[in-house]
């Protein structure tokens, strides 16, 4: 799966994965800042609660973004793969500044919107602009290469994940959520040698991945980012690794990005943004 296609002239919107649990109370940065790349008092905001089954999730995240100055937001969910071809709920999508994938279980959401035209016009709403993010489920689901579910633990092991097919809003990055908080680095690693081409992004929660048109990474949270580079990966056992048999990796680079810090994802090139002290 290629993303779709920036037409001539236009710009990619705003790619931004969350690591869940972002702070929804009194200094909601993330959710601020959302509203902020996505047009401020300006933005027409769709909340798409289809990867949870809570009844609340989609109203809640409405209330949220209207009391950060959102114009509009509207919850649209898909229960069903019919409803992704449904004209009112595409037409609003289409009309959208922005696309919010909430969190809970992201093989739902990609059961359920795989393929479709729903789908389909997401990814072409991003290619011509529209800022597209998600919390935890709803950042899994933003790559090609989705990490459905694996083990925990530092160390990847040959079983420790199992990949699924995402949006495929870029080809750039694959995506781990609640990352520190659920040691997940193993896995994370363990879909690079999978696919080296690929850069890991872990999220810690309440930490996002503000991802711009020039494909600059930059952090926003009060966690980290961390952000594994397999681009120079020298040798993997993964074809030869059995079940449970720990798999040997070489020549990997690792960042730690804490909010203020950016990666390039096109030059591979980590920065300390407005963390480096500044000289007088």
């Amino acid at each position: 799966m290629c993303p779709s296609k920036v037409a001539q002239g236009d710009e990619r919107g705003w790619i931004v994965p969350i690591g869940g649990a972002e702070n929804k109370g009194e200094s909601p940065r993330i959710l601020k800042r959302f509203v902020e790349v996505s047009g401020g008092d300006q933005a027409e905001i769709v909340v798409i609660p289809t990867a949870s089954q809570l009844r609340d999730t989609g109203p809640r995240y409405e209330r949220l973004f209207g009391e950060l100055g959102a114009r509009k937001v509207d919850v649209v969910d898909f229960d069903t793969r019919r409803d992704c071809q449904d004209s009112g709920r595409l037409d609003r999508i289409e009309r959208a500044s922005a696309i919010f994938f909430t969190g809970g279980n992201q093989l739902r959401l990609s059961t359920i919107l795989g393929g479709t035209p729903a789908a389909q016009m997401i990814r072409a709403c991003n290619a011509a602009g529209v800022t597209v993010g998600g919390t935890s489920a709803g950042a899994s689901i933003l790559s090609e290469h989705m990490i459905a579910f694996g083990k925990e633990g530092s160390a990847p092991q040959a079983d420790s994940v199992r990949l699924a097919p995402g949006l495929g809003l870029t080809n750039r990055f694959v995506i781990d959520q609640h990352f520190r908080q659920r040691d997940r680095l193993g896995r994370l690693i363990a879909a690079l040698a999978y696919n080296p081409f690929a850069i890991g992004i872990g999220l810690d929660e309440d930490t996002a991945a503000f991802i711009g048109p020039d494909n600059t990474l930059e952090v926003e949270g009060s966690g980290s980012v961390t952000v594994v580079d397999a681009g120079d990966l020298s040798f993997s056992s993964m074809a030869d690794a059995s079940e449970n048999q720990p798999v040997c990796m070489l020549g990997m680079t690792m960042h730690i990005l804490l909010a203020g810090a950016t990666f390039n994802l096109a030059t591979r090139k980590a920065s300390a943004g407005s963390l480096s002290p500044s000289k007088t």
